[in-house]
Parts: C-alpha cells; structure tokens; sequence
C-alpha cells in the first residue's frame, strides 16, 4: 500500500520511540528494555540499480516488516510487507522489482521457532506476495498467493545469483528417519512463477556446502564420507565434478571462500607458527592452494565476505575483521570513496554500499556504528555530497552514556595467546574505585566471541556499574588453528584456566577489584561458569549459567531432546571433547555435576523448557547436586524458550534477575 511518506519523514518517526518508556530521564538508570527489546531498523539493503532501498523496521507497527524507498522520487514510501502473526528474518533482492524474504516468529519464545523460515517473493509496492518455500509448523499466508504448488519446508535459501534476474538457489534438505542431514540438493528456483530446475545432477553424494560464482553456476560442493569429508570442484564449461581434497573431519588442508565470475577458486590456508588462515588461489594444475598469499591478517584468520558489483558480478572488494571490521578495496572509486566517509563518519565502522558507483549519480548506503553506537544508516550520494540521514538501529540509545569496548591480547599462564575483551563502565556508571566485574564466557566454545561493536549484554552489565570481561580462551576459532586446537580436549582444563588467568591480568592491572568478581556464561559459557567456581572458588564471588552444558556426557546420549545429530557425536564431538568410552575418566572429572559438593557461592541457574541442544535434564541435574550440597541456588526455568531467549520479555526478566543477583552478590 502506497504511504504518503518520505524517507526523511518516515525515519522521524523513531522520534517517537525515542520518547517511549524505555527511555530514561537524565540521571537515571538505564531501563533493561531499552536494552533488549528488539532493533527499530534491523537490517537495510539498497536494490541492484540503487533505485529502490529496502528497510527491516518495526516503525509503523509492532512487528518487523519491510519498508520501501523510492530514491529516485524523494524517498516516497512504500510499505512492502508486514505480517500480524510473524516478523521478516532477512531480505534479499533479486532484481531492481523483486525482493525475496523469511519469517521468524520473535514473539514466540525460541522453543518455538522449531519451524522453517519459509521463503516468500514480493514487489516493491506490495504487490504479488507470493508463498515460494513452506514454514513448517505456521502458515503465514493470509495474504499470500500460491501461484504453484510451494517447495517443502525443508528447502532453504543458498544464493542469490548476480544478473539472473528472476532466479534464486535453494538447497532441498535431505533428512534420514532420526531428522539428521544427509545431503543438501542445490536447485534454481523462479522467484516469479514458482518453478525449478536441479543444479544436482552428476554432485557427489552426501553432498553438504555448495559454493557458486556470482553467476550461481556451482563449482564447490564438500561432501560427506564416512570420518572424511571431500572438496569437489566443477570447472567452467564442465559438467564433471573433481575431488581435489579429501581429509578427515576438523582437518582440512584448506577452506573454499570464494570463487570469481573467471571460474578462479580462492581458498584459505594455515599459515605460519600460529597457523592463522590466509587467502590464497587454488592451482589445479598442482593439485594444492598456490605458494603466493593473496592477503593476510596477522594475528587473525583471514575471514570475511567479497563484495560483488550487483550488476556486473565483479568483485570489487572484501570485507574482513581483525580487532575490528574493514573493508579492503579492490577498485581505486571505492577505496576513495571510503577515505571520504570514514573522514566525515570518524570513531566508526562504516560498511559502504555502492550502486551505479562509477556513474555521475552514485547512490551510497552507509551503515555506520561502533561499540558505543549500535548504529546508523546514511545516504549519501558524492555527486553534490549529500548526505541524508535514513535511521538508527536503536532510537532511543544514547552512545555517550554507553561503554566502551577495548581488545587486548595478553599472555596465558603456560605463554599461550589470550586475547580478550574489555568492556568499561562509562563515566556516569563508573565508581571512583576499580569497578566490580563479571566475566562473560562465550558459547561455542569452538567460534570467535567477541567482536568490536554494540553488544546488549555487555552494555547492560557496564550500565550498572561493572566492568565486562570475556576472554577468547584456546578453543575460540578466530585467532588461528593453532589457538583452537589447543582447546581440543581441554574442557575444564586449560580452557578453565585461560579465564581465570584473564581476571588476574584484569586485576594485576588494577582495572577491577579482585575481590568483587561473578563468572557467567550461556551454554558453554554457562559450563565454564560452573567450572570456574569449582576449579577457583577463592576468584568468584558468584556464578551465572543459562542454558549450560552441566554434564558433557549427556551430549553423547541418543535421544529425541537432543538435537545433535548422530554424525557429530560419532566424529567432532570425541575429537572436540573426548571419546564417552575411551576418556569416560577425563568426562566425569569435566562435568560440574560432578562437583557440585566444591561449589560454594551462590548461584543462578536458568534453562529453556524446550532446549534440544541442552536439554532441561542439564539443569535439573546440577539444580538437584547444588541442593543436596547444601547450595541451593536461585532457579528459573522459562517453558517455551530453547537454547537462548528469544521472547523479549524473556530477556527483560532474565537480565532484571541478573541485576539483583548481582546487587546482592558484589557488594
């Protein structure tokens, strides 16, 4: 339906939020919604001409849907689509008059959204609404057409091709009878009337990750064999699929990352005594990644995502993270066209979106934020440096009154890297005295936990007065393969230690006050908790542990509460944690169930009624062991939320909880 806004006016509206009770007057505390509540602009995305810019925003109603921007007719709005029973996950667009979309449900509990996401196809203006993916479990089509039959609810989104136009690629899921993942068949799906065609015939079987050229023409396909896995590669003009690796599960020689519109694989290597990855090209010629690197960050693994030109399909940049995020420029116009904006948007991240960028009336998305700011979206267009400001991510957040975030890397107890991050109290919350602390242990624990910008719990925690502490312990990927192997094994252990060995630096350095320190965590987090509090009981005061792994051994159990399919306990897990039968003494000795009996300080315990990741046994277990040792623990289970909280009110209790739990505890 065609609004009477414009851009400008339509983003005015976030004045009103502003004003909302989640606001605070000046002076007073930070409310935990403002907090938690979810973004007023969650995502924006300009259309491949530059005409068209698409908002995720929940302005103009309670749900998240898309709002969209004429640019060529002073940001006239239009308000796409928006759903009474369901929020928009993610927007693509296909072409310059077609978006395509997913659904998730945020005012269900995370329980909940044991659906697929559904996949639905749209106009600019709203018009043709089309079902193209089932959501399994909701329907979600009160105003959609189904103008075929719909793909199953087990086909999800893998690519959206460069200058097809009117095709997407969707990978058909195949599940065996206990709903583990067999293979994944790659197929294009019309976006426009609903048909398909198989992108699968000739791919090896068991066929897992699909890697396309801008074009959506695949040419890497890793595959499932038994303890092994394949890299298999399809050249261009060929209908053969090659193997040119094959190695045992968490061992791969290299990791496929992108593949050019001129059919060259680049692949990521170990490199060096820490073994951190770097961008290389493969040579097939010799049959391995080339000697030459292509690009490093030192320090870091080379990750990131290529920047591809909508509409030609080249790669003009790639976006990778160090400490912080970058943007590494292929094309002189961009690398210019950065400098200007970081000179005029200075102390930020400034993610760049460029369309017609080499044409006179350039249009520029620009997504600004920092660890202060959870950001904001500009246009800007260099043709007469217009600048026009389109919306913030959280209205009524102010970045003078937040944190700020700093990386180190410091040295473990055996000489290892430690880096981690510190979150300092802003002026207004900050004491005359180093500051009480809670250190935040990340999930995974096999992922990078911290990045440098806006975090809610974080923020959160430094509102009221504590500095945040979270360690990237060995296991943590990110900082090479050297740093996460050593976490191999090591639950309880070293992985114990390096947190422990974080605090102390903390304190050496006067940064926190020693004696006022509570150790928190979700899933692995939350076990590192438990652990910490057995292993150091003289360094925490409390402990804070949601949706925590209490006993590893259960994750090796067979059962329909567990989520984890039969592949990974059989190969990844006993390499990541240990065999259940050959280190069953290591296990036990790992588990906090265990040793609830060393568990002196008070503690709080909360779980999801519906978590098939760690299911509500691990609680109840480590609830009932902290009981009859004489520490009963503050206890709370929320029904219909799985592994992390999904329900904003969910989050607000939560964090209200923590903040008594606190008070009470690090006085």
């Amino acid at each position: 339906m065609l609004r009477a806004l414009t851009l400008a006016a339509c983003f005015a509206l976030g004045a009103a939020f502003a004003q909302s009770p989640a606001s605070a007057p000046s002076g007073a505390q930070l409310p935990a919604e403002m907090f938690y509540r979810h973004p007023d602009i969650a995502s924006a995305a300009l259309s491949p001409s530059g005409r068209w810019l698409a908002v995720r925003t929940r302005h103009g109603g309670e749900r998240l849907g898309i709002m969209t921007f004429d640019l060529q007719d002073k940001g006239k709005a239009l308000e796409t689509v928006r759903f009474a029973d369901a929020d928009i996950r993610d927007i693509y667009w296909v072409n310059d008059d077609r978006l395509i979309f997913d659904l998730v449900d945020l005012e269900g509990g995370s329980g909940s959204q044991r659906f697929a996401p559904g996949l639905y196809s749209v106009r600019p203006d709203g018009s043709e609404l089309f079902q193209l993916i089932r959501s399994y479990d909701k329907g979600y089509v009160s105003r959609t057409r189904q103008i075929r039959e719909p793909l199953n609810w087990n086909h999800t989104l893998l690519e959206v091709p460069i200058g097809n136009g009117r095709e997407v690629i969707v990978g058909e899921e195949i599940l065996d009878g206990a709903g583990d993942l067999v293979s994944v068949r790659a197929k294009r799906l019309n976006v426009e009337n609903g048909s398909t065609s198989s992108l699968a015939f000739g791919a090896p079987p068991n066929a897992r990750g699909w890697w396309f050229d801008p074009a959506g023409e695949p040419r890497v396909v890793v595959a499932s064999d038994g303890a092994y896995r394949t890299i298999n590669w399809r050249a261009p003009g060929k209908d053969d699929w090659v193997q040119i690796a094959r190695y045992e599960y968490l061992r791969a020689p290299f990791y496929p990352f992108f593949v050019d519109s001129a059919g060259v694989l680049y692949v990521t290597t170990p490199d060096g005594p820490a073994q951190t990855n770097v961008l290389r090209r493969f040579d097939f010629a010799a049959g391995k990644p080339s000697a030459d690197k292509l690009a490093s960050t030192p320090g870091f693994d080379f990750r990131g995502a290529v920047v591809v030109d909508p509409i030609s399909g080249k790669a003009v940049g790639v976006r990778l993270e160090t400490d912080a995020e970058t943007t590494a420029w292929f094309d002189p116009r961009m690398k210019a066209l950065q400098a200007k904006v970081d000179a005029r948007l200075q102390g930020s991240i400034n993610r760049v979106s460029c369309r017609r960028c080499n044409e006179p009336d350039a249009i520029v998305l620009v997504f600004s934020y920092s660890d202060r700011d959870p950001g904001r979206y500009w246009i800007y267009r260099p043709d007469g440096e217009q600048w026009k400001f389109a919306g913030a991510a959280r209205d009524d957040i102010d970045p003078a009154k937040m944190a700020t975030l700093d990386f180190q890397r410091i040295k473990a107890r055996d000489g290892g890297d430690l880096p981690l991050w510190l979150t300092t109290p802003a002026k207004s919350a900050r004491a005359s005295a180093p500051p009480a602390a809670v250190v935040l242990v990340h999930g995974g624990p096999w992922v990078r936990g911290g990045h440098w910008q806006w975090d809610a719990d974080a923020q959160f925690l430094a509102s009221r007065g504590y500095a945040v502490i979270e360690p990237e312990f060995r296991g943590s990927t990110g900082y090479g393969e050297a740093h996460f192997r050593a976490g191999w094994k090591q639950w309880g252990g070293p992985m114990q230690d390096d947190v422990a060995d974080a605090v102390k630096w903390a304190a050496d350095k006067g940064l926190i006050d020693p004696k006022r320190v509570c150790i928190a965590g979700a899933s692995y987090g939350g076990y590192a908790a438990l652990m910490g509090l057995a292993r150091y009981p003289d360094l925490y005061r409390c402990g804070i542990a949601w949706v925590a792994v209490t006993d590893p051994r259960l994750m090796f159990s067979s059962s329909w509460l567990n989520d984890i399919d039969e592949e990974s306990k059989k190969y990844d897990l006993r390499t990541l944690i240990g065999d259940p039968d050959k280190d069953a003494a290591m296990l036990k000795a790992a588990a906090p169930v265990e040793l609830a009996a060393r568990i002196k300080a008070p503690v709080l315990l909360a779980f999801g009624g519906e978590d098939r990741r760690v299911p509500l046994e691990h609680g109840t277990l480590m609830r009932d062991a902290l009981r009859a040792a004489g520490n009963d623990p503050e206890w709370v289970v929320y029904p219909d939320e799985g592994h992390g909280w999904l329900r904003i009110e969910t989050r607000i209790d939560f964090a209200n909880r923590v903040e008594r739990f606190l008070a009470r505890n690090l006085k």
